[in-house]
């Protein structure tokens, strides 16, 4: 049995990661260090794993591209014009979709704060978990996660201690990763990870 390579950055592209590339993104501020993880959930429509419009192509990855049809669904209209994008998004099978290189800013977080620095886009990394706050995530999920935050980890060794939620950067405005999100878990298979 052969054993994975571990997950590596090169010029701020995943290894592993298929690319897509999305157009909403911009620069970081200059001199601008990237030193903070955030952890989202979504899923298209709500509660909805794996859907597809009538391309083939995922509703997410649509959304994230600008190429969502808005009337392919009613919860659609609800978010029409949207223009969002995260640097990674994480299917249930473990399957990673790349959308922005890490060094560019992506616009995951919206408006927000940690630790008393308002616009977490301009020093973050986004990672968008497929899934809800009512559903658990899968174990794939976690393992795959775990890896791509040990690789940024090695990569940008300042996130090593900021490594938080939608949740907790814009509290009352939004409510991912959820309850059902298990940190412990996600923590010791990253420190499993960092001691292998």
């Amino acid at each position: 049995m052969s054993i994975a390579s571990p997950m590596t950055i090169n010029a701020g592209r995943l290894s592993t990661a298929a690319w897509l590339a999305s157009p909403n993104n911009n620069l970081r501020p200059a001199n601008t260090s990237i030193d903070t993880i955030v952890i989202h959930n979504i899923s298209l429509p709500p509660n909805e794993f794996g859907a597809c419009g009538t391309d083939g192509i995922h509703y997410v990855k649509a959304l994230f591209t600008n190429q969502l049809d808005w009337d392919a669904h009613p919860y659609f209209q609800t978010i029409k014009g949207a223009e969002v994008s995260a640097h990674l998004f994480i299917e249930r099978d473990g399957a990673i979709t790349q959308f922005v290189n890490f060094d560019q800013r992506a616009w995951h977080a919206g408006r927000s704060s940690y630790l008393g620095r308002p616009e977490c886009n301009d020093y973050s990394i986004g990672i968008e978990l497929e899934g809800s706050d009512f559903v658990s995530f899968s174990a794939e999920q976690y393992d795959t996660l775990a890896q791509v935050i040990t690789a940024i980890y090695r990569a940008y060794p300042k996130t090593r201690r900021h490594l938080t939620g939608h949740s907790d950067i814009a509290p009352g405005r939004k409510t991912d990763p959820g309850n059902y999100f298990e940190w412990t878990t996600l923590r010791q298979l990253i420190a499993d990870n960092l001691n292998k």
